[in-house]
């Protein structure tokens, strides 16, 4: 595996494709396919994350092989993905994922599910927790079901940027839709085989959008 950190090259603004790439969030999203799409029929083997500040984006990326640009639009620094993962040892994260539960063969927005709960027991609006209270309760029993499997505990939780996003891919009439959510935290490595499965892996669906990658650091 590899890890990449992905940002606008300085002489971008002169390369044909540049301003294209960034005039949606669909077309941000088919430049940084491009990246890792040596042939045309090749299947997503890469996690990324687009990380916003008011200016060009830093995009990170976790994928099986090392991304390419014959546009020279991006300035590209990869190296080995290799973490030193032990039981026991308590890491920061990042994650942005889009929150789904299924049913029925159907993914259902955790947020919206548990809006839609409160409507039909009939509680009134103005008994409702605040936005913010029900993204963090919602969020948090989302990655605390999947804790577990990842071989991780969650020991703090933050869960914000309740974000609903549409893309239009092609000539297609009706829009992908996907909701995001983004957690920040502490965890602590239950099972390091399993929490670097996870970290490969990528969390929730939506990964070809732009979820489910997980960064961590170190803490102390």
């Amino acid at each position: 595996m590899y890890f990449s950190k992905i940002t606008v090259s300085e002489d971008a603004a002169d390369c044909g494709r540049f301003w294209s790439a960034f005039r949606s969030a669909y077309s941000l999203h088919q430049a940084i396919w491009e990246l890792f799409g040596d042939r045309a029929d090749r299947e997503r083997d890469f996690l990324y994350h687009v990380k916003e500040a008011g200016g060009p984006p830093t995009i990170y990326a976790l994928s099986m092989r090392e991304p390419a640009d014959p546009n020279r639009m991006w300035k590209l620094q990869t190296k080995k993905f290799d973490p030193t993962l032990r039981v026991g040892m308590n890491l920061g994260f990042l994650l942005r994922a889009n929150p789904v539960r299924t049913r029925q063969g159907k993914r259902h927005d955790v947020v919206m599910e548990e809006k839609q709960r409160l409507k039909t027991q009939k509680i009134c609006r103005a008994d409702w927790p605040l936005e913010a209270e029900l993204v963090q309760e919602t969020g948090a029993k989302w990655l605390e079901a999947r804790s577990e499997k990842a071989g991780i505990q969650i020991h703090s939780l933050r869960v914000d940027e309740y974000r609903q996003h549409q893309f239009f891919k092609g000539g297609a009439q009706r829009p992908v839709c996907i909701s995001t959510l983004d957690f920040t935290g502490v965890l602590e490595v239950v099972d390091a085989a399993s929490f670097r499965n996870a970290l490969c892996r990528g969390f929730g669906p939506a990964k070809g959008f732009g979820c489910g990658m997980m960064l961590i650091r170190r803490i102390g």
